[in-house]
């Protein structure tokens, strides 16, 4: 047989303040749980949504090469928004050899091409304005002139004509409507030139 004095059956009770204190800190954790759960769960749908952007809506390129200077540098990182309704002036993305190539629409279905050897650029007889380039150059050209650009396609330049390979080679010539990605519309990288291109 046990026997137990009083004294071992002394129970401590909290105090009312003690119990709102604890109390307090319980509400406090659950709170702070219920927040990083709802933080989580924004991020989860951003992630998804961003990723469904980048898949179905924008394409991530990086520039490799030196054949859209001055307007693209080499490893700058663009992003496409993809369409197949490209204007003449917009920086292009089609597929050729298994990979994106970007280059400036120039001319579309139906227009009359003309390059002088100073390197103007004549669309239906009209000489175009092109700010965007550092030099003129008529550049390796197979052509001859005038050229008219076949339907249901687009007639492309890159911006640095000395190099760039384009639709005045044959191999290339003008760009279907089918091998069309989608047209430059941001710069991301490198953060000093990130913004919307035109």
């Amino acid at each position: 047989m046990i026997s137990m004095d009083n004294e071992d059956l002394k129970i401590e009770i909290p105090s009312i303040e003690s119990l709102r204190e604890e109390l307090a800190r319980e509400e406090s954790r659950y709170s702070f749980r219920r927040t990083l759960l709802s933080i989580a769960g924004v991020l989860v749908v951003a992630a998804a949504i961003t990723a469904l952007m980048a898949t179905r809506l924008f394409v991530l390129i990086r520039i490799n090469g030196d054949s859209m200077k001055p307007t693209l540098e080499n490893e700058e990182i663009v992003f496409l928004r993809q369409t197949k309704d490209i204007e003449t002036g917009d920086i292009v993305g089609f597929y050729y050899g298994g990979r994106i190539l970007l280059k400036r629409a120039v001319g579309s279905a139906g227009d009359e091409i003309e390059i002088d050897k100073e390197g103007n650029v004549f669309v239906n007889g009209g000489k175009i304005d092109e700010p965007y380039l550092d030099k003129k150059d008529l550049g390796r050209c197979e052509l001859e002139f005038p050229y008219q650009v076949p339907e249901g396609m687009i007639f492309v330049l890159g911006d640095n004509r000395a190099i760039s390979i384009d639709s005045r080679i044959k191999s290339i010539g003008c760009v279907e409507k089918d091998q069309i990605v989608g047209k430059v519309v941001v710069r991301a990288w490198p953060l000093p030139r990130m913004g919307i291109m035109h």
